[in-house]
């Protein structure tokens, strides 16, 4: 049989330590050959902070894991048994492998934005946002244009009472209000 991808529900908060102690469980008990990948899924977002650009790491699915195995009645007690694990998701009793290529495609999405970070805040044209760095710090404005492929918004500021068209990058604007 072959190893298939399913995904386990955890507590929230905890999926690494699941991961962790799921990885433990298997070395400790000899399993290694029915398990091939444990995958918390994450993807990196940027955000400024007074002034600061900070990337940090987001779970795209919180309370749960991936785990690449074959499914038995040894790996499923191991992975069931595991603490702050609640279960597979099944279909009544027994667990639905996530089909290869939704996992293939949630995996690519996590080395993409591994390379490439997404901002923490998703803007829309009309939003109002707050200029955070750069030469219009402080100033209040309206989004116009939202380019995400570049990490760039333009953003209609008001100079000396007339409006202008700022072009900016995500980093360097916040939300208000």
């Amino acid at each position: 049989m072959k190893h298939k991808w399913y995904i386990v529900h955890t507590y929230s908060g905890f999926e690494n330590k699941v991961k962790l102690s799921l990885e433990e469980r298997i070395r400790q008990h000899g399993m290694e050959k029915y398990f091939s990948e444990v995958v918390v899924p994450t993807e990196k977002v940027v955000e400024v902070f007074k002034g600061e650009k900070r990337t940090s790491s987001r779970k795209v699915f919180p309370g749960y894991i991936l785990v690449h195995m074959e499914l038995n009645d040894y790996t499923w007690h191991l992975v069931q048994d595991t603490p702050k694990v609640t279960g597979f998701i099944s279909s009544l009793q027994n667990p639905v492998p996530l089909p290869d290529k939704d996992a293939e495609k949630i995996i690519h999405q996590m080395e993409e934005r591994r390379l490439t970070p997404i901002p923490k805040h998703s803007y829309e044209k009309g939003d109002h946002v707050t200029v955070t760095d750069g030469p219009f710090a402080n100033f209040t404005g309206v989004v116009d244009e939202v380019r995400p492929e570049k990490g760039k918004i333009r953003v209609l500021v008001s100079i000396f009472g007339r409006s202008t068209s700022v072009e900016l990058e995500f980093q360097h604007v916040q939300k208000t209000g």
